[in-house]
């Protein structure tokens, strides 16, 4: 026969969200930047994506817009602790940008007007996992965050997703981008905390 003592209704249910290891939930959306922001005329601004063979492949702000674009609501994380949930962005599939380009490539060199970059592999961009956004929270995505479009891969820290995104380099090895070569991980998995080389 068991025991039951009267009112005892196990461990309570955390009505917190569930994040990554080591992470605190913001309201705010903290502005952290390699360098000072870029200004970025949009009659000039240019997304570009070279193969491995050399091959490029451009579009213009105009042809970028023109692109079936996507609205995804995702979760991000930062690698310095903050993270932001359910926020909600537009922009163009990587998918839809990659579509049509032949490639043996396994990785990714993004690059951005200000001379930042970082690396990844490159099935991290399909899938539906990563977009080129140019809104955020339905307005006009701000130069502090990135814009005119930023890359957004939400899935991993938020300094994979590169401010001032201006193209992709397909890579067929692995090449470390800005903050990697002064010892962040390569892939940056927020859920494994893989913060730093060695991580």
């Amino acid at each position: 026969m068991g025991i039951v003592s009267p009112g005892f209704q196990g461990r309570p249910r955390s009505s917190e969200p569930a994040l990554p290891p080591g992470q605190y939930l913001t309201q705010d959306f903290p502005v952290l930047s390699a360098g000072p922001t870029p200004k970025v005329p949009l009659d000039s601004w240019e997304f570009v994506i070279t193969t491995e063979t050399g091959a490029e492949y451009r579009w213009s702000w105009s042809e970028l817009m023109s692109l079936p674009q996507e609205t995804p609501k995702v979760d991000i994380h930062c690698v310095t602790r903050w993270s932001k949930l359910g926020t909600t962005w537009q922009g163009v599939s990587l998918d839809t940008l990659l579509d049509g380009i032949d490639t043996d490539a396994a990785y990714v060199l993004a690059h951005s007007y200000g001379g930042y970059s970082t690396n990844l592999p490159l099935d991290d961009l399909r899938g539906g996992r990563a977009w080129v956004a140019h809104t955020f929270e339905g307005g006009d995505l701000p130069a502090e965050h990135g814009g005119p479009a930023r890359l957004l891969v939400p899935h991993l820290y938020f300094w994979k997703s590169a401010k001032w995104v201006r193209g992709l380099r397909l890579m067929s090895t692995d090449q470390q981008g800005f903050w990697e070569t002064a010892g962040y991980h390569d892939y940056g998995d927020p859920w494994r905390e893989q913060r730093y080389q060695g991580d």
